[in-house]
């Protein structure tokens, strides 16, 4: 039988597939968003793709997590609570302090106050966290044992050195990241996605509400924004192919992450609702897999069959990691999630989708002259 649920940032990139799949099995879904320029553009209401396919599918309010009234009137006869309305991008988010902390953390606190404090129906929340709680993920020394390295040294990267090393100098190999490593975000972005979560899962249980935290790695895929130059290298290096403009890599180019299609999250998220067996368990969501940048730039100019060159400029953002990947053993064993699309898969019905869209103007450069004049990019 279908639930009442709210999807706050329902009209944004997971959100909006996220509840496309919702009502397709027979869920009554209602939406909080602010429509946010970033992502839908100037105009969203009549230009925004991912509002206009989900518009008339749900109940939706323009509002803002900010807002305790608009949170009050979201929540009348919720059942479930997906909470993904948040800034995202940890190099924006070391300049836009103010912004990330209200929006991320204020807004988290004003639903959960309003969840402790009035009479309502919700039975459960599930909370979007991030891989960027971790920092940089684990790795193993040269004597077999787990460690988890700082931030790297701002001299080394200078210096060409991005691999993190011990304390000792030993050189690290990266491993799979499980739930129960070490949480030392390395920007203002992670910081506010481990407060988010640790709020949600500590409140709710005091309360009665059952809670799930999902620390998404990369996703990517269609109804991705290609506007926005702050988040999301597929979107950005696709928009540079398709402006006929260069890919610039920061670093080496060897750096990796767990690019995870949107499909596999929305399933994910989908079993951490409906299964009684994720209530109150933090789960990894992603493929399992490391891909380097380097390799996704070389797929992506294969995909659109460009000429683009791709640059490795050396150049680093503070606050970035190096390796990050998923360890899907928790949530494979209790929620039985299998990811089902390969990177070769998704990026070729990622690129599908984008020549079907409309060239958006490339913001990249604007991105770094702001980071560059905030002392993050060096």
């Amino acid at each position: 039988m279908g639930k009442n649920i709210l999807i706050t940032g329902g009209a944004g990139f997971i959100g909006s597939n996220l509840t496309r799949s919702l009502v397709e099995k027979g869920h009554k879904v209602t939406i909080l968003d602010n429509l946010s320029t970033q992502i839908h553009g100037e105009k969203p209401e009549r230009d925004s793709v991912l509002y206009k396919n989900i518009k008339d599918l749900v109940v939706f309010i323009k509002g803002d997590v900010r807002s305790p009234e608009d949170w009050k009137k979201a929540i009348v006869d919720q059942e479930v609570i997906i909470h993904l309305a948040a800034e995202t991008g940890t190099g924006q988010s070391m300049y836009l302090i103010q912004q990330y902390s209200e929006v991320n953390i204020l807004g988290t606190s004003i639903m959960l106050d309003i969840l402790s404090n009035s009479s309502n129906c919700v039975k459960k929340v599930v909370i979007a966290s991030s891989r960027s709680i971790y920092g940089e993920g684990k790795y193993i020394d040269t004597s077999g044992n787990a460690t988890y390295p700082e931030a790297r040294d701002e001299k080394n990267m200078s210096n060409g050195i991005f691999d993190p090393v011990a304390n000792n100098g030993q050189l690290l190999h990266v491993t799979a990241t499980d739930e129960l490593s070490k949480i030392h975000p390395t920007s203002l972005y992670g910081i506010t996605k481990q407060t988010q979560e640790q709020m949600v899962m500590t409140v709710c249980k005091a309360i009665g509400i059952s809670a799930v935290a999902l620390r998404y790695q990369n996703v990517y895929g269609p109804g991705q924004s290609l506007s926005n130059p702050y988040t999301g290298i597929l979107s950005i290096f696709s928009t540079q192919i398709r402006n006929g403009n260069d890919i610039q890599i920061f670093e080496d180019g060897k750096e990796s992450r767990d690019f995870v299609y949107i499909q596999d999250v929305v399933d994910a998220t989908i079993l951490s609702a409906e299964k009684e067996e994720a209530n109150n368990q933090i789960f990894n969501v992603g493929s399992g897999i490391a891909v380097s940048v380097i390799d996704i730039a070389n797929k992506l100019v294969k995909a659109y069959n460009s000429k683009t060159q791709i640059k490795i400029t050396g150049k680093f953002r503070l606050g970035d990691i190096r390796h990050n990947y998923a360890d899907l053993n928790k949530i494979s064993s209790i929620l039985k999630y299998v990811p089902k699309i390969s990177i070769d898969q998704g990026i070729q019905e990622f690129t599908k989708w984008v020549s079907n869209q409309k060239v958006q103007k490339d913001l990249f450069e604007v991105s770094m002259r702001e980071m560059k004049e905030k002392g993050l990019l060096k």
